[in-house]
């Protein structure tokens, strides 16, 4: 038996982290060896770097590298060892390390390891007895026994497992009868310690439990990732639902307003007619009856000639001249029959309200269809709302319209054309004429208005507040106004971009669905009425009845600027007829 065979055992080549034969030996500056990839690991998850087994600390990790000799000793004793070669040391069997390492879990000895050595107490390991270059070293001197190795640490790296763990629980490599602690990623394969060194000395290799976690974690990424990819999925599906929500409700909203407003034209058309075609009936009744009344006082004044002559002829004593009258007289008076004559009661409204139901009916299965199918995405075609003809009758009424800058506030300023007008930031140096305003922000129109029909239109676009409509020619101008119409105002009034209102002793709201850009207004002023309409949408909004005792003027107040907010100007624009 050799000297090598007599002396070495496998605790001398044994990691005391990994508790395994050597891999890539390497040594500490204080002369203890480890596998490499042990100590690195070790280090890699400590605070401090220090010797597992003398506890010295290095303020500086330190740059270790593989202690060759070391190497090529360990692969010498494991060739040894396969080869069936006399093998012996103190604790060896015959260089199974499995065997080896089983029996020392299972002695009393095993405590020693644990405990601090006493003085006369040798294990010789190793990492402390082999210095730094040569292990054989050992040899010649006993050490100190070594600290109790340290706990195992966390999942990375292969050499976590102690050999008695993959002995029990781990099937043996068929070729070398070792655990299959190792997993090779090149490969795909689980081998032993001894494969590694060997045929897959240069692979990508891992413990099987740090591959198993590794697998574990991507499957629970995995799962993780699907839940992230299917709320991101509910998230454009949510998204995507609100989208066609909005859309179907605008469409619905439009469609809505488009019916309606279709139904309120229709109705407001109908009444229009109607008024219409009373007060032409109304007109013809009396022109028919004024006619037959001149007719038959014609007719009675004749009739009364006839009968003076008559009484004339019977108390006259010439025989003569009563014989040659008598035949002119005896003659049926040239009057007309007016016994078949009446003054007739037909108004003609019967194909008016035919003509409304139908429309009603229409209106109904509109109602009916939109009930069951909704509005479809041409419902605004569906519906269009009819311009009126009262709008067209009434444009025949249109007057050239033009500012009176003799009336205008001091802080108005009005285009070169008078047709246009809007609030400045300061009063300008203009004469205090009695025409003036000085307290409310407005301007009256050149044109007087004392009977007849008059319709002009104004611009309001990009006007967050408004004042339009008339005033009495006597209305006070100077200080603190009420505008109501028992003062002598009839206006209608925008503020802050939605609210409308019409002012009489209390100002009332008036609701539109569309916002109008350009306001016409109408003036009958034998009717006492001021009319306001949406020109854009040929809709009537509001009418004021009363009856004027005095001369009219167009009122226009484009009401204080609001800092910017509201400098668009009011501007008069020409009257464009509707075809």
């Amino acid at each position: 038996m050799s000297l090598q065979g007599r002396l070495l055992s496998d605790e001398q080549f044994q990691c005391s982290i990994c508790l395994d034969l050597f891999t890539n030996p390497s040594s500490t500056p204080c002369g203890h060896s480890f596998c490499l990839g042990c100590i690195s690991e070790y280090w890699s998850s400590a605070k401090v770097c220090r010797c597992p087994l003398c506890k010295k600390t290095f303020q500086k990790r330190p740059n270790l590298q593989i202690n060759r000799t070391l190497r090529e000793i360990t692969e010498q004793f494991k060739a040894m060892r396969r080869g069936g070669g006399p093998v012996t040391g103190k604790r060896g069997d015959g260089g199974n390390p499995c065997a080896f390492v089983e029996e020392m879990k299972q002695s009393k000895s095993m405590k020693k390891l644990t405990a601090p050595a006493s003085k006369d107490s040798v294990i010789p390991t190793l990492a402390s007895s082999l210095p730094n270059h040569s292990p054989l070293s050992a040899l010649n001197h006993a050490s100190k026994p070594p600290p109790p190795p340290p706990p195992t640490l966390g999942s990375r790296g292969r050499r976590r497992f102690t050999l008695t763990t993959a002995a029990g629980s781990l099937p043996l490599c068929q070729v070398h009868h070792r655990g299959l602690l190792i997993y090779c990623k090149n490969d795909r394969v689980c081998i032993c310690p001894d494969c590694e060194t060997e045929d897959h000395y240069d692979h990508d290799t891992v413990t099987i439990k740090q591959e198993w976690l590794e697998k574990k974690l991507r499957l629970s990424e995995q799962m993780i990732q699907e839940m992230i990819r299917q709320r991101i999925r509910k998230m454009e599906e949510i998204r995507e639902s609100v989208s066609n929500v909005k859309v179907e409700l605008e469409t619905e909203m439009a469609g809505s307003i488009c019916l309606f407003t279709a139904l309120m034209s229709a109705i407001e058309r109908t009444q229009v007619e109607l008024i219409e075609l009373m007060e032409m009936s109304q007109k013809a009744v009396e022109e028919q009856a004024e006619a037959a009344l001149k007719k038959l006082e014609q007719e009675n004044k004749e009739l009364q000639k006839r009968v003076s002559a008559l009484e004339e002829l019977a108390q006259s004593d010439d025989f003569t001249h009563c014989i040659k009258t008598f035949p002119s007289l005896i003659l049926p008076p040239p009057v007309q029959d007016w016994s078949a004559v009446s003054i007739g009661t037909y108004l003609g409204t019967k194909n008016i309200y035919r003509k409304l139901a139908v429309q009603v009916e229409r209106f109904n299965q509109e109602l009916k269809n939109v009930a069951e199918k909704g509005f479809p995405m041409t419902s605004m075609e569906l519906s269009p709302v009819q311009p009126q003809p009262r709008m067209k009758r009434l444009q025949e009424y249109a007057v050239d319209v033009t500012l009176d800058v003799n009336t205008a506030h001091p802080r108005l300023i009005i285009s070169d054309d008078m047709k246009s007008v809007w609030c400045g930031d300061q009063h300008q140096l203009l004469p205090d004429n009695q025409e003036r305003f000085d307290r409310i922000i407005c301007v009256l129109g050149r044109e007087m208005m004392s009977s007849g029909r008059h319709y002009w239109e104004v611009d309001v676009t990009g006007k967050t507040d408004w004042d339009l409509g008339v005033a009495r020619k006597s209305v006070s101008r100077k200080g603190k106004i009420t505008v109501t119409p028992g003062n002598g105002y009839w206006f209608l009034s925008l503020r802050d971009k939605e609210r409308y209102a019409f002012h009489t002793v209390h100002s009332s709201d008036v609701h539109l669905n569309l916002q109008p850009h350009k306001i016409g207004i109408f003036v009958d002023f034998e009717n006492g009425q001021v009319s306001f309409y949406n020109v854009n949408a040929q809709l009537h909004i509001y009418t004021f009845n009363d009856s004027f005792s005095d001369s009219i003027y167009p009122f226009f107040s484009p009401c204080s600027n609001k800092y910017g907010k509201n400098d668009e100007p009011l501007t008069i624009t020409p009257v464009n007829m509707i075809e």
